[in-house]
Order: structure tokens, then sequence, then C-alpha cells
């Protein structure tokens, strides 16, 4: 008879002994929370052990190996993270578990609060790096909390002169107990604090002392105002920028962390000054030649970082893209009127100051209509409309400005022209502005889990105006290769954005090199690719055509499930995202050669593809039962008490496996690696592939087939219906006699 579903069989070991096999019965499964491991399944003959405290389990097998003070003990998994058992988690114990008696977490928390307050510098390096990796167990951790472990952390912190692999320890066991969040950041002493900003801001340091130090500070700042204002205070930008500078990979990457972190948590205002600071600087052309551009690959984490400093250097642009302008501003008029004077000062041979009011009047309508304004007799009125706002007249005054030769060209130029033929500058601008601010999603908040930034960007101070500059040119050449009049304005400014974000998608590295593209992409060349798309449409449309795809499809999806089985097979690097800092534990995950058994297991920093042996971690995909996505996932619930960011769940799916229906969660790095493996998940269940990249692979696949097939009939079109068979003849007497010779 086989045993209950909540009982496993597990093996116990310890040094030196014979392991144990026994039955261990499980709470019920309603009570149990999903597991964050799978064991090694196994089958052994097995004594039972009946419903019994967790205790009483110990005591039993501290009684078979003749061990007294069974309370002392503790069971622990043997391998992965080694996590204590307790009877909260007892539940998530797995068929076939290998698990060792160890010291109870209460006895080893006060070994090692003794050890390191050890006078024996060997016995407390020691004592401080065991803590430090058994800081990660919630329970340990809880136990050695109690004791006022973190009092004696702070004191080797405060008072202590080391600078090295002790220190390094220390903070690494401050990082992981802080992790659980048992204590308030806010609680940190003053006198703490600023020796961590030593740390950060001394040069005879270990760098992995800078790098604990770094993320220590990081993890501050987003806490409070006063923690905030403390570190902004103590580490400033040009240490910041030092370590940027570093040739160090990860103290670099720690140091753009408390950068962001610090540009996030700020005002309005300060962000402004700080992003000023760093603009003197020259951060962007830094990060542009050393960043961008180094020997060694951009790395996620980084990746993720230069697109927040990006979006949030373009959201510097929000409040003028808001605000509309206030005709009684002083200052708001006279950048307006310095539009027309740029343009228009050489053509009056006479100053305007002698003319009578109605005549200066006069003149300055007809400027501004010139400019391109639509109420020329009141030009603020066009840029009442927030967005774009004043952000659209500083644009304007820019590419005045600094470019006063192109300004007044394109300004002149189409005064000459035909009325129903010149390019308004002025609503071209503002209408190209708002184009910009939408492609660029100013004003939008930063996504969590976002890498797309534009390495142009970090090419050049004043990114968006310099990128307005050469858009509104665009706009007057797309205008005269159209041939437009003031009818056609909407459509040459979809060309126009057409064009813009067909260049934006092959990431050009410089401004230089998306002007150049841009250009070469002219309206001819767009007409080409419509017509191209607007072609094949109409291909795919034609009955016979359709009922050729119907037949090839089959074919072509499970060309897409071998793909998609196959990037299974190759792994993925996966991130665990928690509630207070971006950056996690890495795990990694992949499907066994035979299709058979997902191996998955923590790694550690710059592992990028581990072999499938060293993943201590399985689950048979005989028992996976379902795939859940998005808000269905339990890690998505789990942090709904908190600010829920839509970009995570857009990234987060679940597997339930197993009769005690456990999950192993996830969270992908990109809504492609997204697409793949919910798509190679759901063929492993027998499901149909139901994400946006299958239709959009099959698309392509379809298309190219097609092409294929139907490149015989280039220039021949297809009927919708088949020809009509021919009536038999009356007769069919039509064979040819061979019999007979020719004469």
């Amino acid at each position: 008879m086989p045993p209950p579903k909540d009982v496993v069989k597990i093996a116990i070991q310890m040094v030196g002994a014979i392991p144990q096999l026994i039955e261990l019965q499980q709470v019920l499964p309603s009570t149990r929370k999903p597991p964050c491991r799978t064991p090694h399944p196994s089958s052994w003959p097995t004594s039972r052990l009946q419903t019994k405290p967790l205790a009483s389990v110990i005591k039993d097998v501290c009684d078979a190996w003749s061990l007294p003070n069974a309370e002392r003990y503790a069971l622990q998994y043997a391998d992965g993270r080694q996590t204590y058992i307790t009877e909260s988690n007892r539940g998530e114990i797995k068929n076939g578990s290998i698990l060792q008696l160890t010291t109870s977490p209460d006895q080893e928390a006060e070994r090692l609060y003794s050890g390191i307050q050890s006078n024996n510098s060997d016995v407390k390096t020691d004592s401080l790096k065991k803590l430090a990796n058994l800081s990660q167990d919630v329970t340990f951790a809880q136990e050695f909390i109690s004791r006022n472990g973190l009092k004696q952390i702070f004191y080797i912190v405060e008072e202590g002169n080391d600078t090295g692999e002790m220190l390094a320890h220390t903070l690494k066991a401050f990082m992981e107990l802080m992790e659980h969040d048992f204590v308030s950041w806010e609680t940190l002493s003053a006198a703490f604090i600023k020796k961590i900003v030593s740390y950060v801001n001394m040069n005879a340091v270990d760098a992995s002392v800078q790098q604990l130090s770094l993320s220590i500070l990081e993890n501050m700042v987003p806490t409070s105002r006063l923690l905030f204002e403390l570190v902004k205070k103590e580490v400033t930008l040009d240490r910041l920028l030092t370590h940027l500078q570093v040739t160090n990979a990860q103290l670099q990457l720690k140091a753009m962390a408390l950068l962001i972190a610090l540009l996030l948590a700020a005002t309005d205002a300060e962000r402004r000054d700080m992003m000023d600071y760093l603009r003197e600087k020259n951060i962007r052309q830094f990060i542009h030649k050393n960043i961008i551009h180094s020997s060694e690959p951009l790395g996620d984490e980084m990746a993720h970082y230069l697109y927040v400093l990006q979006s949030v250097s373009l959201n510097l642009c929000e409040r003028r893209m808001r605000t509309s302008m206030d005709p009684y501003s002083q200052e708001q008029r006279e950048l307006l009127q310095s539009l027309r004077q740029t343009a228009f000062e050489s053509e009056n041979e006479a100053p305007a100051s002698n003319f009578s009011t109605e005549r200066r009047r006069s003149l300055c309508a007809k400027e501004f209509r010139k400019l391109g304004f639509m109420n020329n007799s009141n030009p603020a009125e066009d840029l009442r409309r927030a967005p774009p706002g004043l952000l659209a007249l500083d644009n304007m005054v820019y590419f005045s400005r600094h470019t006063p030769n192109a300004y007044s060209r394109f300004v002149l130029e189409n005064s000459s022209r035909e009325d129903k033929h010149e390019c308004p500058f002025a609503r071209s601008s503002i209408q190209l502005t708002l184009i910009l601010c939408e492609i660029l999603h100013v004003g939008e908040p930063c996504s969590e889990t976002a890498q797309a930034f534009y390495p142009m960007f970090f090419g050049q101070d004043h990114f968006f105006e310099e990128l307005f500059c050469i858009c509104i040119q665009l706009v007057n050449k797309t205008w005269k290769e159209m041939r437009a009049t003031q009818e056609d304005f909407d459509k040459v400014l979809q060309v126009v954005r057409e064009q813009i974000t067909r260049t934006l998608s092959l990431k050009p590295t410089s401004l230089e090199l998306f002007k150049t593209r841009v250009n070469v992409l002219n309206y001819s060349e767009i007409l080409k690719l419509r017509q191209t798309e607007r072609l094949h449409q109409e291909e795919t449309l034609a009955v016979p055509v359709l009922e050729l795809r119907e037949r090839l499809k089959p074919e072509l999806l499970e060309l897409i499930r071998q793909q998609r089985l196959l990037h299974l097979c190759e792994g993925t690097l996966f991130r665990k995202i928690s509630s207070r800092r971006r950056q996690d534990k890495l795990w990694y995950c992949r499907l066994s050669p035979n299709h058979k058994v997902l191996h998955y297991g923590d790694v550690e920093e710059g592992v990028h593809s581990p072999p499938i042996e060293s993943l201590p971690e399985k689950i048979p995909v005989a028992d996976m039962k379902m795939l859940l996505v998005g808000k269905e996932c339990p890690h998505t619930k789990e942090k709904s008490s908190g600010k829920q960011n839509k970009d995570v769940l857009e990234l987060a799916f679940s597997i339930v496996y197993d009769v005690e229906e456990y999950c192993l969660n996830f969270i992908a790095p990109t809504r492609y690696e997204f697409c793949l493996w919910t798509d190679g998940l759901n063929v492993l269940l027998g499901k149909e592939m139901t994400s946006e990249r299958t239709q959009t692979d099959l698309d392509v696949l379809l298309s190219m087939e097609l092409k294929l097939r139907l490149l015989d009939l280039e220039n021949i079109s297809i009927p919708d219906t088949p020809p009509p068979i021919p009536k038999p003849p009356s007769n069919l007497n039509f064979c040819y006699d061979f019999s007979h010779t020719e004469q």
C-alpha cells in the first residue's frame, strides 16, 4: 500500500555516522507556503515515523545515534543554501530530500556570538565568515538578532580598525541579516553610518569592503529622507565619479547603483542640481567611452542603471513640458520675441521702434505668421497646449541660438514659397516636440526591469535639444520631398515619426550617425517600405494564399516548438527581485536534453551558462501541473500589499508541480525571455503556445515560406477562386495510332 500523500521519504546524515532513512509526516498542504526548492527525488526502504512534532523527530534521530541533549540539534538541508527545517517550513520538504543533523540555530547563534567577540583574530575571522554564510537563513538570523548580535557587529565596525578580510565578512553578515527586515535601517547609529561612509571615501581599502559599503548605503537611501540627506552629504558626487572610473567592474556597478538610488530618492530640485553637476563633470562622455564602449560586455544590472539614468535625465524636461505659456510672463515673451528677431532682424532697414504702434503690431504679426504660428496676432496662444507646453518654446529658442544659420535658412526658405506650400516652423516644432516626448517616454516613471537605453544619449550633452535640431530639419526636408501643402501637415508629421522610430530602432551610437541614417531614410524609402508591407499584406489576403497558410501552419508551429524547447535546454539566468533593492541572488534554470527534467539552482555573479551537473535542484516534467502568469503567481500575490510594479507583473510566471502543488517562481529578465519560457513550458505541458512572440515568429516564418513558394508566380495575379474545370469532350477518340508508318 503506498504511503499517504503527506508522508515523504527522506535521508538524514551526520559526519561519521550511517545515514538514517525515515518517513516524515508533513503538515496539510492547505497550511503550507509554496516551497523555494526541490531536492533530489529518490526512493529508499524506510522505517515509518507517524505524525510528530519536529522536536520528537529530532529526538528519535538522536536516540538512534546515541546522541544526548537532542534539543541542541536541528535538521538542515544538506545541499544548496542549507536552510534549517522548522515547523513552519517542514511542509516544503520534498520526497527524496537529503537532510543533515547539525547544531540547532540557537546553539549556533550563541557560539558565533561568542566567537565574534574572541580576542583571537583567527577565531573571530572564522566566526564572522560562518556568520555571513548562516545569516541567509531566516531562523538563524532571528536567533542571532535576538541575542543583540547586530549590536556586536556595530561594535566591530565602529571600534575596529581592520579594513581587510575580517571587515568584509562583518559587512557581508550585516547585509544578510538586514535582508530579513527584522530591523529597520532607520535604527542605525550615526557612528556606524559614518564608518561605512569612511570606507567609501578612503582610498586604501579592500575593494570587497568598498563594494559592500556602497551596497549598504544604497539600501539605506530609499528608506528615509534623513538617511538620504546624510548619505548625500557624506558621499559626494565627486567620490562616486571616482569609483565609476576604476577598472573593477563590480565596484563600478555598486557606485552606479548608489548614484541611481540617490537620484531616485531626491526631490525634483535636488535631482536637477545633481544632474547639472554631473553634466559639468562630463559623466555622459565618460559613460559613453568607458562603460558602453569598454572591452567588457555590458551586464544586465549596468544596462538597467544606464536606462534609469537616461530616464531620469529626460524626465527633467517634464516640468517645462507640462507648463503652458503665460502671456503675462516677461521672460517667456522675450524668448518668443527672440525667435522673430533672430529670423528677421536683418530684413528691416529701419528699426521697428521708428514705426507707429499699429504699424509695429502689423509687422510683428506678419513675421510671426512667417514663423509658422497659427495665431500670429497672439502667438503665445499656440503654446498654451501642454504637453508640449514651454518645452516646444525652449527647443525653438535652442535651435535659433545654437544653429542660427539652419534656423534662418528654414524660416526664410519657407517665407519665399507659395503660401500653400510653406512648412510652418512653429507649428511643426510644437508637434515635433510632442512626438519626441512620446517616443522617448518623457514624464513616464522608470521601470524596475527595463534595460533599453540609447547609446547616443550618453555621447551628447543637451541630448533632447540636439535631437530636436536634427529632426526639425528633417521635417523641412520631408516636407519638400512630399511637396506638401498645409492640408498635408499631419501626413508629413506621421512620416517624420516613422523615420525617427525606424532609425532609433537601429540603436545608433551617436547623434551624427543618427542624423546620417535618418536622412538616408527619405520619403521615397518610407514609401517603398510601406509598399512592400502593403503588397505583403495583399498577397497574404488572397484566398488561395490563405489556404496555403493554413496548410503550412502545423509544420511551422512544430518548428517554433522545437526552438522553444532548445532555448529551455540552453537555460536562462534569472534574478530574484526583493522589495527593497533590484539586485539580489542569481539562479539558473535549464531543461535536460531529453526534455524530462528541469534543473535549477543558485549561481554566482558572472556565471552565464553553468553545466547542468552544477544545478542541484530538479523538477520532473511529468510532475508539472500548470503554468501561472502575472497576477496569478504566488510571488506577485505576496507582494500585493506594497506598490506593485507593472513591469514585474508582466514578467512573472510560476510552475505548479507535484501532487502537493508546490510552486517554482520566476521573474523573466526580459519580455522576450518571458515569451520563450512560457511557450516552452506550455509545450512541455501539452498546451498551445499563447505568447505574442509565437504569433510574431509564425508570421515571419509564414511570410518567408510563402515568398519562396510563390516565387514563380511573381507579377502574376492570383485569382480568388480556382479556374472552372472545362466540360469533358464529346468523344474520347483522339488516340494516335503509332502502328502506321508515315509515308
